[in-house]
């Protein structure tokens, strides 16, 4: 029997993402393909040291001890340019911090997101700029990340910390087009006139909805084991305020998901909210929401802000 990957929150994480690359991409540049090549077999055996994506995807995949250990709720499989051959360093050094990945998906120079829906993936992390735009145009979920921040593994808790902006991340950006078309006034009024209707879902709703189910099984948890406290914190940090908040509660509502914390900071600058916040990852459409940021981020360029 195959399997099966639709119940599941599955992550595609290139090795950009995963492993911070800039000696071997250095050689690469330098020396060429085939010098990169034999780098890499040389250096087989020393892990490559860590990316930004790191923590986030090593706190995700601790979540499958929620469930057996033969049906895991995450599945992370490794989205590469690296050809098999040199992709042989990416999955050993996987071994070496000890990551559940088993899967993986090497093509020799071409980026492999056109795969993302044979794998059912509700995002796609990479550093490539060029490959992330390609996958948001043909509507796949997928973020570059931009900073290098990186949180460390588990340092007082073990708990995952997300953030996501709300409109051209977890909404389409039918709302932010009326603010650039026209002002805020215009953009409250709309919001007003429109509370009753949902808005469009953006590319990371799945991933929301498949964060819930973790926290669901959190819950379910609970009810077995009343000390086991819940890992997994969601939050909303929006330039959205009153009354235009209401429009983002209800659309969240619609879509049958959730969130631990909103913050409608109506123009406050987010990086303070997020220093305090601390999350281990940020989701935003905008890459000056970046500025001052000490937390890891990823852009996700969707919608009318990134045309």
């Amino acid at each position: 029997m195959a399997y099966d990957l639709d119940s599941r929150l599955v992550i595609g994480v290139a090795s950009s993402a995963l492993f911070d690359l800039s000696e071997s991409h250095e050689v690469f540049i330098t020396k060429g393909e085939e010098e990169y090549r034999k780098y890499q077999e040389a250096n087989k055996s020393i892990p490559l040291g860590k990316g930004l994506a790191f923590p986030f995807i090593q706190r995700l995949l601790s979540l499958n001890d929620l469930a057996d250990s033969e049906d895991p709720p995450v599945e992370v499989i490794v989205l590469s340019r690296n050809s098999p051959e040199t992709g042989l360093r990416v999955m050993s050094s996987v071994g070496n911090y000890g990551l559940g990945i088993s899967r993986a998906v090497f093509m020799e120079g071409r980026s492999p997101y056109k795969f993302m829906p044979a794998f059912h993936m509700s995002l796609f992390l990479s550093a490539n700029e060029d490959d992330v735009r390609k996958a948001i145009n043909l509507n796949l979920p997928a973020g570059q990340v931009v900073t290098n921040e990186i949180k460390s593994e588990f340092d007082d808790d073990n708990n995952l910390r997300i953030a996501f902006d709300f409109d051209g991340v977890l909404a389409d950006d039918g709302s932010e087009r009326i603010y650039r078309d026209g002002s805020l006034a215009e953009f409250q009024e709309h919001e007003v006139a429109n509370l009753g209707t949902a808005l469009n879902p953006g590319p990371l709703r799945d991933l929301l909805v498949g964060l819930n189910r973790l926290q669901y099984l959190e819950l379910e948890r609970t009810y077995i084991d009343p000390s086991y406290k819940k890992r997994v914190y969601v939050s909303l940090v929006t330039a959205r305020s009153a009354p235009a908040h209401e429009r983002a509660i209800l659309s969240l509502k619609e879509w049958g998901v959730t969130v631990n914390d909103a913050f409608f900071l109506g123009g406050v600058e987010k990086a303070k909210v997020l220093g305090v916040l601390n999350p281990h990852i940020f989701f935003d459409d905008q890459k000056r929401h970046f500025d001052s940021v000490s937390v890891p981020c990823v852009h996700i360029p969707f919608g009318v802000r990134n045309e």
